[in-house]
């Protein structure tokens, strides 16, 4: 029986959402959380791979049992998850569902705050005394609706057979001190997101101009483009399905 689990979770403690050789990840905490509540190593898959740092505030996930799960399942989980780990819901779905390649999209937001706020040191990337132009970067932004290869935003070595990427939603909106970054595609490269928005960030200082941000997604060369934003202003907001 295949089940599909529904979390959130701040990323400040972990490296990453996938399992590594010597470091914590959100994955690794709950395979040990299921395995021992059903008395079985349960190994999930995630709908994606959150970079060290980066939060989500929804995540999917699968996982087999070979008998129903209890009805306080989500709630015994939650008991002894760490607080920085939440699931949802517990859904039981075909046997053949898939967390990850069944996933329609992915939105992701990424949120700046202009100015100072003790509250939002571990949430947002803070930028005091610069001067975004975001016409500019809503104008920049709307260029990668044109191109599918998003090579120059990913990471150098990774293990993807392809660099394409279809993006359906990319836009900057601000209210009061809040910029935030939404983005919405079919599939993400490792980076992608705090690639493009290093990039925009540029733009809007004006260090380059829209046509340079052309340049730099035709030249599917990562030097080209800017710095990489800082993971903690990263969220996976929502992943979706046919069947869900």
């Amino acid at each position: 029986m295949r089940y599909f689990i529904q979390l959130a979770y701040n990323g400040k403690n972990y490296h990453g959402w996938q399992i590594q050789p010597h470091a914590i990840s959100v994955q690794e905490v709950i395979n040990k959380a299921i395995s021992t509540i059903l008395r079985q190593e349960i190994n999930i898959v995630g709908a994606g791979r959150t970079d060290a740092g980066v939060h989500a505030s929804q995540m999917f996930a699968h996982f087999d049992v070979t008998s129903p799960l209890n009805d306080d399942f989500t709630y015994k989980l939650n008991a002894i998850l760490p607080d920085d780990v939440v699931i949802f819901n517990t859904l039981l779905v075909h046997k053949d569902a898939h967390a990850r390649f069944d996933a329609n999209s992915r939105n992701y937001e990424y949120k700046i705050w202009l100015g100072r706020n003790p509250f939002l040191l571990e949430t947002s990337w803070q930028l005091h005394h610069q001067q975004l132009n975001i016409e500019l970067m809503n104008k920049a932004a709307a260029i990668l609706y044109e191109y599918e290869d998003f090579e120059c935003f990913s990471k150098v070595k990774t293990d993807v057979n392809t660099f394409n990427c279809t993006v359906t939603n990319a836009e900057w909106i601000k209210k009061g001190n809040e910029l935030t970054f939404h983005i919405s595609a079919n599939r993400f490269l490792r980076n992608m997101v705090r690639a493009i928005v290093g990039t925009l960030i540029d733009v809007g200082l004006e260090k380059i101009t829209i046509d340079d941000f052309k340049k730099i997604i035709e030249s599917k060369n990562r030097s080209k483009a800017g710095a990489s934003a800082p993971a903690k202003g990263l969220f996976l907001t929502a992943v979706t399905y046919d069947y869900i």
